[in-house]
């Protein structure tokens, strides 16, 4: 197939600012190569492909970004700024689509959920978030109700919010050879992930300093003003700032740590930093919420807590420590390997294609 792979427009690719997003594009875009597939992305002016990725055209748009949904009220109505990257985007990917078999969204905006009766070449959503917003929940059901298999999941309690009959789960999927086995551990927790309140750093800093030990986290400093709210509810050296780093530098500084926490305060989609833990033989601790709570097994990979209950996860924390660092390896290969996400992304596309 000749796939357009259409990115978020909240930030380029390599900056961070697109969270999960990123991670999701990278494993797509290689497996989707890997399987011998014509593949272009278009993404915001300034975006870098990981070297996975090489085989991949790249396009871009430059323009404003597009505020998140998720740091939004539920009704808030649908906003495209003055001179906005998303609708740039879509000009150059109707553009484009005569080149196409399929058109990908990874973007959680209104505008290419909207324009999917409008387009020559079929567009498939890979919907990114749960059901964070009136207007998205409504143009998603839109598409749903004409053609619900151009809509694709990563978890079936992302899925769950749509209350779809019959989705598609297709999770997602890391390159194996990008994330090191660490079979020994230092005495150090870790979380990952924006540095924003949906997000529940300061559960994972109430653990840490609940049980004595120091924090790495990793992650963009979104919200500035939240990182130092965090920081001054915890003893000092609590927590070890370790800046937003690419996968190499990332997957590195991660197996070392004992556990990793995982503390959304939403109904998170997947939780791509949990599979990433698992490559490099690393338990997760996690509250039973949202997709984490679907990937984490307790006794297999980790161990889960109630949402919310800080006692129980500090709890959890001491029994993932005992979970064998092989068998997280073990479980990620199998389920989350780039190779096996990219062969349920093609059967899906196919099926959109054909």
């Amino acid at each position: 197939m000749r796939v357009l792979v259409v990115s978020t427009p909240v930030g380029a690719l390599g900056s961070g600012r697109g969270g999960g997003v990123e991670v999701t594009a990278i494993g797509l875009v290689a497996g989707l190569l890997a399987r011998g597939h014509q593949v272009a992305v278009l993404a915001a002016a300034g975006s870098v492909l990981a070297p996975s990725c090489a085989g991949a055209e790249l396009l871009t748009a430059a323009g404003a970004p597009q505020p998140s949904w998720q740091h939004r009220p539920r009704s808030m109505p649908i906003e495209i700024p003055a001179g906005a990257l998303l609708p740039r985007l879509w000009d150059r990917a109707l553009e484009e689509q005569g080149r196409f078999d399929v058109l990908l969204n990874l973007a959680y905006d209104w505008l290419p959920f909207w324009l999917t009766r409008h387009t020559a070449t079929p567009v498939a959503h890979l919907v990114s978030m749960g059901s964070v917003a009136e207007a998205m929940d409504e143009v998603i059901a839109s598409v749903a109700r004409w053609r619900p298999r151009r809509l694709a999941f990563h978890t079936a309690a992302q899925a769950a919010d749509f209350a779809l009959p019959a989705p598609v789960i297709v999770g997602n999927g890391f390159d194996p050879a990008a994330y090191a086995f660490a079979d020994q551990a230092e005495p150090v927790l870790g979380w990952a992930g924006r540095i924003a309140p949906e997000k529940g750093l300061e559960d994972a800093a109430w653990v840490a300093q609940r049980l004595g030990l120091p924090l790495r986290v990793w992650g963009l400093r979104e919200d500035e003003a939240y990182a130092a709210a965090v920081e001054a509810s915890v003893p000092p050296g609590t927590l070890q700032w370790r800046g937003f780093l690419p996968t190499a530098a990332f997957q590195a500084e991660l197996g070392a740590c004992q556990v990793l926490l995982n503390t959304p305060k939403w109904n998170e989609a997947f939780g791509n930093v949990v599979v990433e833990a698992m490559a490099c033989g690393v338990p997760v601790a996690a509250y039973a919420r949202g997709g984490p709570g679907e990937l984490v097994v307790e006794g297999e990979n980790g161990a889960l807590a109630p949402a919310d209950d800080l006692e129980a996860l500090a709890r959890a924390v001491g029994r993932a420590a005992r979970v064998s660092r092989h068998r997280c390896r073990q479980m990620f290969e199998r389920h989350h390997s780039m190779a096996a996400f990219s062969e349920r992304i093609e059967a899906w596309l196919e099926e959109v294609v054909g």
